[in-house]
Order: C-alpha cells, then sequence, then structure tokens
C-alpha cells in the first residue's frame, strides 16, 4: 500500500507593499482586442436554431428535437425514392448490345472502352469520379463470381442423369471492363484514346471530302459551328473561340480564323502504333518497327492537319461576314477620300471621268510618239543627203586634183 510522504517545504511569507487586487465588474479573463470589444453577429446556423427554438417552439426543447428528427426522417425518405441519384453522378444503368458483350479482350485496342463501362453519352468528357462509379457498376454485375453463383442451369435428369451448373465462367468481357478501366484512369493512355475515339472518327468521316456546293442551300452558322465544336476538344490552348454570328465584328472574326489557321493540337496517333513480334529479342525489329511507327504518326498528323485547313478554308470562302466586312472597308475608303477633298478642292472623279481621261491621255502619248518617229525619220533622211553632198564634194575634189 503506497504511503503518503509529507515534504518540508515552507512557504515564502508574503511582503509587506502586497495588496489583494479587487475584481471589478468589467473585469476580462483575456486581453482586450487590438481593435477594441469583439462585436458579436446574430448569424449562423446556432442562431437560426434559437430562432426556431424561440418562435416556434416557445423554448420546448422536446418539441424541437421531434421537429429536427422529422425533417431528417423526410431528407432520407427522399433520398431513398431519388435512388441515391446523387451518389450516381449521372452515369445510370447503359444498354449493353450482344455485340459489347461478345468483344474478345484480345482485341481491347479495338474496343470502345467508353461503351465498355457505359459512359457513352459523357465520352471525353467523363470526370475520375464517374469512371469509378461505372466502373464499380460494372464489376458488381459482370463479375465471374457473380456469375457463377448465379447462371446455374439445371438439365434435366433424364438427360445427364443429375442436376450440373452449365455456367463457363467466361470472363471475357469482365477482362474487357478491367482494361477499359485501366486506359480511361491513365491520363497517357487515355488522351492517345480519345485522339482516335471511334465515334470522332465516324462524324470525322462525315466530313471527308465534303464540297462548298453541299452547303450552298444551308444555314452557314448551323451547319460549321458544330464542326469547330468538334475539334475544339484537341487544342491546347483553351478556351476555344467560337465561330460567332452575323453581327460578330471584324476583330471576332478574324481572331476566330487566325486562331484556327494556327491551331495547336494535342492529337496524337499512338495508339495505332505496330507492336513488336510477339517472342522477337532482336534490336533491329524492335529499332524497325519504332521508326515505322514514328513516320507512320508524323504522316497521320500531317494529314489531320491538312483536313482541318482544308475544312478552315471552306468555311472561309462561305462566310457572309467577310464579304460584309469587305464591303464596309470600301464604302469607309470611298467615304474618307469624299471626305478628303473638301472645299475649293476638284472633286472626287467618277469611274467613267477616269476612263476617259485615261484615254485622252493615251490618244496624246501615240501622237507625241507618232510626231517624234516623223521628226527622226526627217532627221535621218537630212543626215543621209549630207553624207552623200560631202561624198560627191570629195569626188569633186579629187577629180580636179588628178586634172591639174
Amino acid at each position: 500500500m503506497a504511503t503518503v510522504q509529507v515534504l518540508p517545504i515552507t512557504v515564502p511569507p508574503l511582503p509587506d507593499r502586497y495588496v489583494a487586487p479587487v475584481a471589478s465588474s468589467s473585469s476580462r479573463l483575456t486581453s482586450p482586442h487590438p481593435s477594441g470589444h469583439r462585436t458579436l453577429l446574430p448569424v449562423g446556423p446556432a442562431h437560426l436554431n434559437y430562432l426556431r427554438l424561440a418562435l416556434h417552439h416557445a423554448h420546448d426543447f422536446s418539441s424541437f428535437d421531434q421537429h429536427l428528427n422529422a425533417e431528417r426522417a423526410a431528407k432520407e425518405k427522399l433520398l431513398a425514392a431519388e435512388g441515391d441519384a446523387e451518389d450516381d453522378l449521372g452515369v445510370g444503368d447503359e444498354k449493353e448490345s450482344p455485340e459489347l458483350l461478345a468483344l474478345d479482350p484480345k482485341e481491347w485496342k479495338k474496343q470502345d472502352h467508353y461503351a465498355v463501362l457505359g459512359l457513352s453519352k459523357f465520352r471525353y468528357t467523363a470526370t475520375a469520379d464517374q469512371i469509378k462509379i461505372a466502373h464499380r457498376k460494372k464489376v458488381l454485375k459482370h463479375h465471374p463470381d457473380k456469375k457463377a453463383s448465379t447462371t446455374t442451369t439445371e438439365v434435366p435428369s433424364t438427360i445427364l442423369g443429375l442436376n450440373t451448373n452449365q455456367n463457363t465462367n467466361d470472363d471475357a468481357f469482365f477482362k474487357c471492363i478491367q482494361k477499359a478501366h485501366e486506359v480511361l484512369t491513365n491520363a497517357e493512355k487515355r488522351r492517345q484514346f480519345d485522339s482516335v475515339d471511334p465515334e470522332f472518327l465516324e462524324m470525322e468521316e462525315d466530313l471527308t471530302g465534303i464540297t462548298a456546293a453541299e452547303f450552298k442551300n444551308k444555314d452557314f452558322f448551323k451547319t460549321f459551328a458544330p464542326i469547330f465544336t468538334l475539334y475544339e476538344r484537341f487544342s491546347r490552348i483553351q478556351p476555344v473561340p467560337g465561330l460567332g454570328g452575323i453581327d460578330a465584328s471584324k476583330e471576332e472574326v478574324e481572331g476566330f480564323y487566325d486562331f484556327w489557321y494556327n491551331f495547336d493540337s494535342w492529337r496524337s496517333f499512338e495508339w495505332w502504333d505496330k507492336e513488336v513480334n510477339e517472342g522477337s529479342d532482336s534490336r533491329d525489329d524492335k529499332r524497325y518497327t519504332e521508326k515505322k511507327n514514328k513516320s507512320e504518326r508524323a504522316r497521320r498528323k500531317k494529314e489531320d492537319i491538312a483536313k482541318l485547313r482544308g475544312l478552315v478554308d471552306l468555311t472561309l470562302s462561305l462566310d457572309p461576314r467577310i464579304k460584309m466586312i469587305k464591303q464596309k472597308e470600301k464604302e469607309a475608303r470611298e467615304a474618307k477620300k469624299a471626305a478628303g477633298a473638301g472645299p475649293g478642292k476638284p472633286g472626287k472623279k467618277t469611274k467613267a471621268q477616269e476612263e476617259e481621261e485615261k484615254k485622252l491621255k493615251e490618244e496624246e502619248d501615240r501622237k507625241k510618239e507618232e510626231e517624234e518617229k516623223v521628226a527622226r525619220a526627217e532627221a535621218k533622211k537630212q543626215k543621209a543627203a549630207a553624207a552623200n553632198a560631202a561624198k560627191k564634194a570629195r569626188r569633186q575634189q579629187r577629180a580636179a586634183e588628178e586634172a591639174a
């Protein structure tokens, strides 16, 4: 048993000048706030609960607790009726076609990973949380263990003599689900897959080979705006300027075409790279395959840029705002010239007057040239006659000298 020890400690006496403090009614337990007294505002959930307690329940805590419990039960009932839609993030349950369920996991590069996870309506806009929820739903539905316990077929005893489980535990689609989740949760692989998204390729195929004649009787803005919306996902620069409307300013129109003519795309084509032959350890094979893949990626990238440039050229050639802008600039130049003439200065000449003056000037130049030509011919004749006279005089002088 523990014993109590008494220590010989002596408390020193208080000094004679010590005076016991007297607590005033305004004393604080803590030091005052630097800016003065703190101001408490009647806000927040605690104040609202106090008002409910005072105004609706007459300070009866039992009645107030019953009211809170009723609100909580109503909220839980509402969430249960909605099926916990808030946790679903809009993923839902997408219908699975027989072709989708028959996918071969070995051909995982050819499958639509968004369709496998039931994210066809989201595709490249699907968030990480939506991918996680969709994957969990598919796993709960297609896990091989779940199939083994639920897909049991009873065969009549007259055939085999006993009841057997005909489930083959085929987990092919489950492997496709796991591969789709692996691709879409990896940023690099997802970027490569989004570059060659099957749905995007189908829409892009419809744009190949289109001509201006096909859009002659169609609404320009309703036709071309979705095309650029389709491609804006690949832009490194965000946000992407839209096509705009008929009332767009000159700066907006020029900015739109300048952006798309200098479009900086992150789209790549590594997804279609060929794999090195299985079982080959040759460095030459690997280097050859890598070189081939690199050249193919560069070729596809060049074709993609050329295709987009062709769409921009087609859009520019059909844009009605370009003609309006040119017409306004022409009118502005003519107005500026007319204003620059001013009072006392010759007015702006019409096109007919300018052509008439041009013809008169050409006629004068032609006459002047003919006169100069005649003058040159006359001078040439005079020069030839003087030369002949000089020769004749020299001959006569030689004859006279010979005679003498």
